[in-house]
């Protein structure tokens, strides 16, 4: 590093989705693994109504104090009047050299705070404006993918106004009698629901759309395993070795309470004993739904295998986990790169494409008509 000078790295974190707390403990572990002889932290914790605090209350919360003290101080001190007053914190930020996002779900991984630093015309971790939208929302994803040729499960996109259209009745002769109801923008499988028969439909459909108005009802694959993988890179990305979740007997897929509430009947196997076949197919397909959806920095793609062994990409995380159990830290750590090391290729690769776009928008020149071909 030039002159050995720290870099300033701006950890951002909580939010007002329901991963709020899931961020904490990720933004504690990045925390922990970034060399401090390299970096210089700043924290800045964004409460659940959206508001960031300041480094020194972010602080607090991180060592233990209760955020909603530190909230109700800090909020006392915002002039609420102010309709810039959820980010004013951000104006202690003077300094940083990169920002560091691990906000996940709402405003996080939706291109919201892609577009705010964006805004500020700095570097930060992950994927842009676009890409993280994109991948955010399920029913575009597979619009992409469908494009690009990447296996996903057939679906129908319901809405408030088609909703009438869409019975269970007619749904399972085209999609199956065993369905999948997910809103289209929503992580952590926060209201995910499957579905076997007309009055499940119905009351999954009603919690649903207290999330999102767009809501997909998808096809179940049989007898499916749960495959895992986790990119790292920009335009020349990189593939880590591929895991496998089993969830305990009695829960029918990957729940909320399963990845965050209580893991302790769940089981990992890093890296997973698969074929050669199927991992090299898995692996060409996680890359290329990252080019397809042009992520940047990391991303950990989900697949469903079904009972032939036919592969299907489930979800796209672009700020995926960092906790104690998060795949996307565990399976590189398999593939030979360490957390610490992790943190620093992603600092790293933050800058390079800041540079690039940089370079893009400043360098370019339009062609002068008399050089084209005629």
């Amino acid at each position: 590093m030039e002159n050995n000078k720290k870099r300033h790295v701006a950890l951002l974190f909580g939010g007002n989705s329901s991963e709020h707390d899931v961020s904490k403990r990720s933004a504690h572990n990045i925390y922990d693994a970034m060399d401090k002889d390299k970096y210089d932290v700043s924290l800045f914790l964004m409460t659940k109504d959206g508001y960031f605090l300041s480094h020194e209350g972010s602080k607090r919360v991180f060592d233990g104090e209760s955020e909603e003290t530190v909230e109700k101080e800090e909020m006392a001190k915002l002039d609420l009047s102010n309709p810039l007053a959820p980010i004013a914190n951000l104006q202690n930020a003077t300094g940083v050299d990169v920002f560091f996002p691990i906000i996940h779900g709402n405003l996080g991984e939706d291109g919201t705070i892609q577009g705010l630093l964006r805004l500020l015309n700095k570097p930060y971790v992950g994927t842009g404006v676009l890409g993280s939208a994109m991948a955010f929302d399920k029913d575009i994803t597979k619009k992409i993918l469908g494009l690009a040729g990447v296996a996903n499960t057939r679906y129908e996109l319901v809405t408030p106004l088609t909703a009438e259209k869409f019975t269970y009745e007619s749904l399972s002769k085209e999609l199956g009698t065993t369905l999948f109801v997910k809103p289209a923008n929503q992580g952590s499988s926060v209201g995910i629901h499957k579905v076997e028969n007309a009055e499940e439909y119905e009351e999954s459909m009603r919690d649903a759309f207290r999330y999102d108005d767009k809501i997909l009802v998808e096809e179940a694959i049989e007898g499916p395993r749960e495959l895992e993988i986790s990119i790292l890179g920009n335009r020349e990305p990189i593939a880590s070795k591929i895991g496998s979740i089993q969830v305990p007997a009695t829960d029918e897929f990957y729940t909320y309470d399963n990845k965050f509430v209580d893991a302790s009947e769940v089981k990992f196997d890093i890296p997973v004993a698969i074929s050669d076949e199927l991992a090299t197919k898995l692996t060409e397909m996680g890359l290329k739904t990252y080019r397809a959806l042009g992520l940047k920095g990391l991303a950990r793609i989900d697949f469903l295998i079904s009972k032939n062994d036919d592969p299907y990409v489930g979800e796209v995380n672009t700020l995926p986990g960092f906790t104690n159990i998060s795949l996307y830290p565990q399976l590189f750590e398999a593939s030979g790169i360490s957390y610490t090391d992790l943190i620093d290729r992603l600092i790293q690769l933050a800058i390079d494409e800041f540079e690039y776009r940089s370079k893009i928008l400043y360098d370019f020149k339009p062609l002068n008509p008399t050089d084209q071909d005629v």
